[in-house]
């Protein structure tokens, strides 16, 4: 059932051509995203109605929880890392590509984002995400107005890491239906797998970090960024991408995309440095200063920390235990005045000239190499 309900949302979905008038680079990734888009959208919808449909045959309550997991996975967000697969393969295969093809792999790596976002808003005790709450927090609400026994909190948060769980096992199972040769598959499997090992290695060091910040440093804070945002956002997605499209390991392609994947997504991740503490809670849909709060290792706090007069650093010291918004707001201008935040802007700009210098040495259809040269700019001056 769950094939033949992924089959037919993939069959509804064509790319569309880009306006010959507009400005090309924003006509192409508005063009062929927005198509994209609802490819996956559709294709997640579809294969997670009859996951709900199955696991409610065995409780009642088991329906319920799979769709809070469901609603997880399509409560929004800009499905980043489909797109880079997407262009990652359309790189390869141009225009002629049919689509179709790869949307449950482009797809079930937003399944494995839910089970990243889910698992680490747990760890760092988030409460809101997209402007709603985050899950373990919305099943701590759901314990108390059951009146159940024991630990609303302790509920929520293993609540959410099943969550999480299921996820990544509903990505596993989606990847599987991508309508490439078995011998391929395999290779994108191996692929795939790398991205999370990447990824969990990535979330350890972030959690050490925050458990170790006076001995952190900026290297370290960028090699958290390097394999807990730049690997499972970009580049193994740009990858995974090359892979459904048949590339070898060892194809010159590889490394002009491993090189413009990693600059992407550090700078990806240095973007959210500078959102999680000058972001307008409004677009981001947390609160605002929310690493200061938490006194997040960043390697903007990291960079401010080493640029800092003392008294600058006594006051950067109390990041961590500030919780009032105006102490918040005043450690906000601290870091300001280090200007460690414009070294990080500069830091930003060198790794998207970077990625772009990668990608001119890429051999790769042109439109492709247009709509990556867009969302290397898009990714790293976002607001949200």
């Amino acid at each position: 059932m769950a094939n033949e309900a992924v089959a037919a949302s993939v069959r509804r979905v064509a790319p569309a051509q880009p306006g010959a008038t507009d400005d090309p680079v924003r006509s192409v990734l508005a063009a062929f995203t927005r198509d994209l888009i609802k490819g996956v959208d559709d294709t997640l919808a579809a294969f997670l109605a009859a996951e709900v449909d199955s696991l409610t045959e065995i409780d009642a309550a088991m329906g319920g929880f799979a769709e809070t997991a469901r609603d997880c996975v399509l409560a929004g967000g800009k499905r980043v890392r489909p797109t880079f697969a997407y262009w990652g393969w359309r790189g390869v295969v141009g225009g002629d590509g049919p689509l179709p093809a790869v949307l449950p792999a482009l797809a079930a790596l937003e399944l494995l984002h839910t089970f990243a976002l889910v698992h680490d808003d747990v760890m760092d005790a988030s409460d809101t995400r997209r402007g709603l709450p985050t899950a373990h927090r919305a099943a701590a609400a759901r314990h108390r107005a059951a009146g159940h026994v024991g630990d609303p909190d302790r509920f929520g948060e293993t609540v959410a890491v099943l969550i999480g769980d299921l996820c990544m096992v509903w990505a596993d199972r989606l990847l599987a239906h991508a309508a490439v040769p078995p011998t391929r598959l395999l290779d994108v499997r191996r692929c795939y797998d790398q991205m999370r090992i990447e990824t969990v290695a990535g979330q350890y060091l972030d959690v050490l970090g925050e458990n170790d910040a006076a001995n952190w440093s900026v290297d370290r804070a960028l090699r958290v960024a390097r394999y807990k945002t730049a690997s499972y956002t970009v580049q193994q997605p740009l990858l995974f991408g090359a892979c459904l499209a048949g590339v070898a390991a060892d194809a010159p392609l590889i490394a002009a995309y491993t090189r413009y994947g990693l600059a992407v997504g550090e700078a990806f991740q240095l973007r959210d440095d500078l959102l999680g503490v000058y972001g307008d809670p409004a677009a981001t849909g947390k609160p605002a200063g929310d690493d200061l709060r938490t006194g997040k290792p960043t390697a903007l706090l990291m960079l401010a920390r080493q640029l800092a007069t003392p008294t600058q650093r006594r006051a950067l010291d109390r990041a961590g235990s500030v919780t009032g918004a105006r102490e918040v707001a005043r450690l906000a201008e601290v870091v300001a005045d280090t200007r460690a935040a414009a070294r990080v802007e500069r830091m930003i700009s060198d790794r998207v000239a970077e990625a772009l210098t990668a990608l001119g040495t890429a051999s790769i259809d042109e439109t492709a190499r247009t709509a990556l040269t867009g969302l290397a700019t898009a990714a790293t001056t976002r607001r949200a």
